[in-house]
């Protein structure tokens, strides 16, 4: 798989250079991590294709086997058989906000504490907002720890 990337969209990006037939189309995808409040999971840059992640999926070494998984049916997948992306990822998420600070210089430790102070302030009165916010800096420190962001 190719290098990842921090982008300030909230996504993080692997670019395909697994194919030996440099298309235009497979060199130019990217595999895009997607997190907020109606979709988690793994997309395609340049389609619709998407590998969400299971509800249940809670133990980090299995969401690291999902992973894989899901990187592996993405080099494999063909654009031209799903509809075309029409519109980026919600720059709303919550990792999103995350990517941001780590994107103006915080260590991702820190951004993620930082994050969940201002959720707590922010959305106090709203618990399932609350550990859904603290699910997603939680998920996001152990892909930066595994090297996928």
């Amino acid at each position: 798989m190719g290098r990842a990337s921090c982008l300030g969209s909230g996504v993080s990006q692997f670019v395909d250079h697994s194919r030996t037939n440099p298309s235009s189309e497979k060199s130019s995808r990217e595999l895009v991590w997607t997190s907020d409040r109606s979709f988690q999971g793994w997309t395609c840059s340049q389609c619709e294709w998407n590998a969400p992640i299971p509800t249940m999926l809670a133990d980090p070494e299995a969401r690291t086997a999902y992973d894989r998984l899901a990187a592996a049916k993405f080099r494999t997948h063909n654009c031209s058989e799903h509809l075309s992306r029409l519109a980026g990822p919600d720059s709303e998420s919550f990792t999103a906000r995350i990517r941001k600070m780590v994107a103006q210089g915080f260590k991702p430790k820190d951004a993620v504490e930082l994050f969940l102070q201002e959720v707590a302030l922010e959305y106090r009165n709203q618990p399932q907002v609350l550990a859904q916010a603290k699910s997603e800096a939680e998920d996001f420190l152990r892909r930066v720890r595994a090297g996928l962001i």
